[in-house]
């Protein structure tokens, strides 16, 4: 079983696009969705597939279980599930000794970018970019799965016209 422990903030500027060293092309869905735990679809760049369950009422720590699926079982469920498809381009940056992922929305929330780091332990203290914005990690407006299932969520205050 692996933990995922992540810290997620806005992303204030345009200055991480300088320090890329890796994109790729998300789309995802929830195939079931409760408030602690979820099973989510995802398709990367067209080609790999992974099914992923995470548990846990934590904004910052929950279990993961991730596999990867054929491609043509993620399509299938994918257009079975409930609420709207996520799509996203996913930027990696490297800071401080941290890999930051930064997400770059599209469709119904284009415009909002999110920036996540991955800890390997809850008391990690990563350096944080200049080019972050207010913390949200624990703001259920933006998960993927609230963004997936709740599509009439309010993010006109931070969504980047």
């Amino acid at each position: 079983m692996a933990k995922e422990i992540e810290r997620k903030f806005l992303v204030a500027g345009g200055e991480w696009r300088k320090q890329v060293t890796r994109s790729m092309a998300f789309r995802q869905a929830y195939v079931a969705s409760m408030e602690d735990r979820s099973v989510r679809v995802r398709i990367v760049d067209r080609r790999d597939a992974t099914l992923t369950v995470k548990i846990g009422a934590s904004a910052l720590v929950r279990d993961e279980y991730e596999y990867a699926i054929p491609l043509e079982d993620a399509e299938e469920l994918m257009h079975s599930a409930p609420g709207v498809v996520i799509e996203k381009t996913r930027h990696t940056v490297e800071h401080g000794g941290f890999t930051w992922e930064i997400d770059v929305f599209e469709g119904q929330y284009e415009g909002l970018v999110v920036a996540e780091v991955e800890m390997h332990d809850e008391n990690a203290d990563p350096d944080l970019p200049a080019w972050l914005g207010r913390e949200v990690t624990g703001d259920r407006r933006f998960s993927n799965q609230s963004l997936a299932m709740d599509p009439q969520g309010d993010l006109t205050d931070v969504i980047q016209n």
